[in-house]
């Protein structure tokens, strides 16, 4: 049940809170994006999450634009306004502030030591917003084996990721998926 009966706020505190953790971009804080608009609130569905996402990622502009969807789908164009704001000005202000002290105290080695450990944290979280919406999107057997095909392809080869793209909404278009 969602405590604020208020859309808006609702989307203004959980997208608030969430950008000052959402350590190497918006994708990082998909999983909890995903935990909180699927699995709390219900605002959308598993499906919805997944069309969303694949909408933000093919769209051109910032990986953040799945959370304008999301507040859009919650409370229409105020909603992916004020979603938009709350995901990025408290992660703009903190990114000032913080570059700023970097700056100052660039003779010590903690600035290094804070960006070198949080590598594996955004490498981490990214990981885990991919499985998400694996999960969200993977509903059969073909589904998660092209998934993972893709993937181990995506991994290994210079193949323009385009191309994979378009050979999954050629498989999806023609039901093979």
């Amino acid at each position: 049940m969602n405590p604020i009966p208020n859309p808006i706020w609702s989307l203004v505190l959980t997208f608030g809170l969430m950008s000052l953790f959402a350590v190497g971009g918006a994708n990082a804080a998909i999983p909890e994006m995903h935990r909180i608009a699927v699995e709390v609130n219900h605002w959308i569905t598993d499906r919805q999450f997944a069309d969303l996402y694949a909408i933000s990622q093919l769209s051109p502009g910032p990986n953040v634009l799945i959370v304008t969807l999301i507040g859009y789908a919650v409370a229409g164009f105020g909603g992916a306004l004020v979603a938009t704001l709350a995901m990025c000005v408290p992660t703009a202000a903190l990114a000032y502030i913080v570059s700023r002290w970097l700056r100052r105290s660039s003779t010590s080695r903690w600035p290094s030591v804070i960006q070198t450990a949080l590598v594996p944290l955004s490498i981490g979280l990214m990981a885990a917003s991919a499985m998400i919406v694996a999960q969200a999107a993977d509903r059969t057997w073909p589904a998660v084996v092209l998934t993972l095909a893709v993937a181990a392809l995506a991994y290994t080869t210079r193949l323009n990721p385009l191309w994979l793209l378009l050979a999954g909404g050629v498989l999806g278009f023609a039901g093979v998926i």
